[in-house]
């Protein structure tokens, strides 16, 4: 495996950090012992986790008024994986990539493919793009793509989708991921019935399109930029839909996907069992579909989500949700937001690998709402820094993967080859 930061360096970092991380480590050893907890499992469970990276995360993202380009952000997809197999080389978190068509799409697969296995990193779900028009296409999406009123219009998003799909074949990924900005802006603008009829449709023909050990997840989205009425806006349309199309169509989850207060732990619970929870976009929102740094506003939810998702585990133990980081980074390193991302999504994990199942349910059977509230409360207080830390050390990241990477002169070695653009770019979220 060829290392993009060297690995010496990681060496001497972890050197001037370890003799604190396990005096760390010992305490807090001691704190779960006598809540019978044993600290090597954790630790175990915390190396075996996993998030993808999405390929666009590493870029600079942007708003609807503009766009400021980062110092050093990748040009094409290859550059990239360069900085996705950073963030995975010192968090040891992110074996994986998700792409998006078309703009990660290689001239040639295999080589892409043989790149990023060269940097230790496979590809996740592959990403259609039907909710913006490219360069040289024949019918725009303005007014719709599965959903389009004109037949010609949908079956090229359909094509399109089933381009993703054996392009993701070509690469070894497993899943197609379909989001669509489909909608209305004004009443009136469609028939809201024909409408999710005409998605159906289109989906069927995706669907059939599907190798046998592939998923297909569908992605709902509260609004924008459909701002009066979102085709696929809730997690019931989503699930019907799921439902409708069949057992490898299932339901992703996007965190800031939702209206303002949404139970999202609630909607997980209902999809696990009901067998249609697919994955999980993880991202934060302050107002609305924002994209911030997971767990940078709401780490609560963020732990609840994986509190039902240890409990769904233990009822149903194939249970296998894919988990992504989806984020936009518009003031911070793209590379430093996803590395604490992934840290905060992985510490989610443990925490909920902490909480006394059988005190919950008593509790809960006794109707004790304070008791039961507070057997959550102390595994979400209960600071795991030194397992992930650990971890890390154990898999060969870095202890403090944000020190390190600051320290290695990455950034300003890229920025160095990667002269900053102006305007959109496909290496980020606008």
């Amino acid at each position: 495996m060829t290392s993009v930061m060297d690995a010496s360096q990681v060496a001497a970092h972890n050197s001037k950090l370890l003799a604190q991380l396990e005096a760390d480590y010992a305490a807090l050893a001691g704190v779960l012992a006598r809540r019978g907890q044993d600290i090597e499992a954790l630790t175990a469970q915390a190396r075996h986790f996993a998030v993808a990276v999405p390929s666009w995360g590493v870029g600079t993202g942007g708003t609807r008024f503009a766009r400021f380009p980062g110092r050093g952000e990748p040009r094409n997809v290859f550059e990239k994986l360069d900085d996705c197999a950073v963030i995975h080389q010192l968090t040891r978190a992110t074996p994986t990539v998700s792409l998006h068509f078309p703009w990660d799409r290689p001239e040639d697969a295999a080589e892409l493919r043989e790149t990023a296995a060269a940097r230790g990193l496979g590809f996740d779900a592959v990403n259609s793009n039907t909710f913006q028009d490219q360069a040289g296409q024949q019918h725009s999406y303005k007014f719709g793509s599965l959903t389009a009123g004109r037949l010609e219009v949908r079956e090229q998003a359909v094509q399109h989708n089933l381009d993703c799909i054996a392009l993701g074949q070509a690469l070894g990924s497993k899943a197609l991921t379909v989001w669509v900005g489909d909608g209305a802006n004004f009443p009136g603008q469609h028939n809201l019935r024909g409408a999710l009829e005409r998605y159906l449709d289109s989906m069927r023909q995706i669907y059939a399109g599907l190798p046998d050990d592939w998923s297909l997840f569908i992605e709902h989205k509260l609004f924008e930029p459909a701002f009066y009425a979102t085709t696929i806006a809730d997690w019931g349309t989503s699930f019907a839909c799921a439902t409708a199309l069949g057992s490898k169509a299932r339901c992703l989850v996007d965190l800031g996907h939702h209206a303002p207060n949404t139970n999202i732990e609630m909607i997980v619970a209902r999809l696990a069992q009901f067998g249609k929870l697919g994955g999980f976009h993880f991202n934060d929102s302050k107002y609305g579909d924002d994209d911030l740094d997971s767990g940078s506003i709401n780490p609560f939810q963020l732990f609840l989500v994986f509190n039902e998702l240890a409990d769904a585990a233990l009822r149903e133990p194939g249970l296998r949700p894919a988990y992504m980081l989806d984020q936009s980074h518009n003031v911070t390193d793209p590379i430093e937001s996803l590395m604490s991302s992934a840290a905060e999504v992985q510490r989610a994990y443990v925490q909920a690998a902490l909480v006394d199942r059988t005190a919950l349910a008593a509790h809960q059977q006794d109707n004790d709402a304070h008791q039961a509230a507070q057997t959550l409360k102390q595994a979400f207080r209960t600071d795991v820094s030194p397992i992930l830390a650990m971890a890390r050390l154990r898999s060969g990241g870095a202890i403090d993967p944000v020190a390190c990477y600051r320290a290695s002169g990455y950034r300003d070695r890229v920025a160095a080859q990667r002269p900053a653009r102006t305007g959109a770019s496909s290496s980020g979220i606008v």
